[in-house]
C-alpha cells in the first residue's frame, strides 16, 4: 500500500492536463503517473477532474 496522496497533487495534475500539458498521441495515465507520481486510480481521478475543469470553461 502506498502513502496517502495530498489531494492538491491530483488537482495540480488535473490542471496540467486540462490546460494541454499532456503529449498528444500518447496515453495520458502513464504521463500522469510519471510526472506526478500518481497511482493508476489517482491518475483516473485527475482525468475526471480535468474533464470537469474543461467543461466549466465552456
Amino acid at each position: 500500500m502506498s502513502a496517502p496522496l495530498d489531494p492538491s497533487t491530483i488537482k495540480q495534475a488535473a490542471t496540467w492536463l486540462a490546460t494541454g500539458g499532456a503529449q498528444q498521441g500518447k496515453a495520458v495515465v502513464p504521463q500522469l503517473r510519471d510526472k506526478f507520481n500518481l497511482s493508476a486510480s489517482d491518475a483516473c481521478a485527475a482525468i475526471r477532474e480535468a474533464n470537469l475543469i474543461k467543461a466549466r470553461a465552456h
